[in-house]
């Protein structure tokens, strides 16, 4: 309900993950930590696959998109953080608060359809292989990104309009340790009956949209693989699948656990552990997914350090010389 006398909110405070001040340094540096492999992996991959001339495929072209919009992730909500940690009063502006959901919303929006690109990828490799080369072409690539992109920015910035439109009159503490919107429509004075609606139509729909094809391009896959009579042969088209299916487990995983459900206080303390692994975590460990189980990520990988020994063996030797 509408409360007639009220004093608008312009800054709001995260509580965090804990209220304990002991915790705080020790969270700081778990998650100072988490950070940086974060940003050293998803650069480290996305240079990788930029400079590596056998990893220049549309596969590793929406890899390297998805460790973008990964990084970008992180540090949508991670230096936050990491400030009101060692900070007494863990405040953040109305207007941060709003742009980091805005950012939110779009960059989550946009990775779940990067890993739609990449099942649909894997399909038309595996099931379509002579039509490969012209349904997956630069230009495909090229508008499947893009489209990607301004699909989530686009409905990221729909529902922050939408979110801007109720009255935040007080309290002003966000259960949380980023601005997300069940804990903000806690907060809300006016009714947030349109928003929560639109909240469960605009997750619901885009992870039932996403994973549905993810799910189909997979069931096809699966059932051509079998099909192939030798073993290394269906060894093969499994392994170019193992790390793709382990991150849309853990990404979908986490989703369904944050969103599908009905805003409460209870929601909002269970839905911090899974913004935990899907913030923090997922990040971190895509890249390492992708370098541990992936052979030709393994292979450039070697083929740089191989570079590099060679470069600085032969400055070694022109200096004895």
């Amino acid at each position: 309900m509408l409360k007639e006398n009220y004093t608008e909110v312009t800054e709001f405070i995260l509580l965090g993950l804990t209220d304990r001040a002991d915790l705080q340094p020790v969270l700081f540096v778990v998650f100072l930590v988490i950070y940086l492999i974060t940003v050293i992996g998803n650069m480290s991959m996305i240079l990788l696959i930029r400079t590596d001339s056998k990893l220049q495929t549309p596969m590793y072209f929406f890899l390297s998109h998805l460790s973008f919009v990964d990084l970008c992730y992180a540090t949508n909500v991670t230096p936050q953080m990491l400030v009101n940690l060692l900070s007494k009063r863990k405040t953040i502006s109305f207007l941060g608060c709003f742009t980091q959901f805005d950012f939110f919303i779009s960059l989550g929006l946009t990775d779940s359809y990067m890993l739609t690109a990449m099942a649909y990828d894997r399909y038309m490799a595996i099931c379509k292989p002579l039509l490969y080369g012209t349904k997956m072409s630069r230009g495909v690539c090229l508008s499947i990104v893009a489209t990607s992109y301004i699909y989530g920015f686009a409905s990221g910035l729909a529902q922050t309009i939408l979110m801007l439109r109720l009255t935040f009159c007080g309290p002003n503490e966000i259960n949380h340790f980023y601005c997300v919107d069940p804990p903000l429509l806690v907060l809300a004075c006016s009714d947030t009956y349109a928003n929560e609606t639109a909240m469960f139509v605009v997750a619901g729909s885009n992870i039932i949209f996403s994973l549905t094809i993810i799910l189909i391009s997979y069931i096809v896959i699966f059932t051509a693989i079998l099909q192939v009579r030798s073993p290394e042969g269906r060894h093969k088209a499994f392994s170019t699948c193992g790390s793709h299916l382990t991150v849309v487990a853990m990404f979908y995983g986490t989703l369904f656990w944050m969103y599908l459900r009905p805003p409460s206080e209870a929601s909002v303390e269970q839905g911090k552990i899974a913004a935990v692994f899907y913030i923090f975590l997922s990040p971190m460990l895509n890249p390492l997914i992708y370098s541990l189980q992936n052979k030709d990520v393994k292979k450039a990988i070697r083929r740089v350090i191989q570079e590099k020994f060679s470069v600085k063996l032969g400055t070694h030797l022109a200096r004895g010389l």
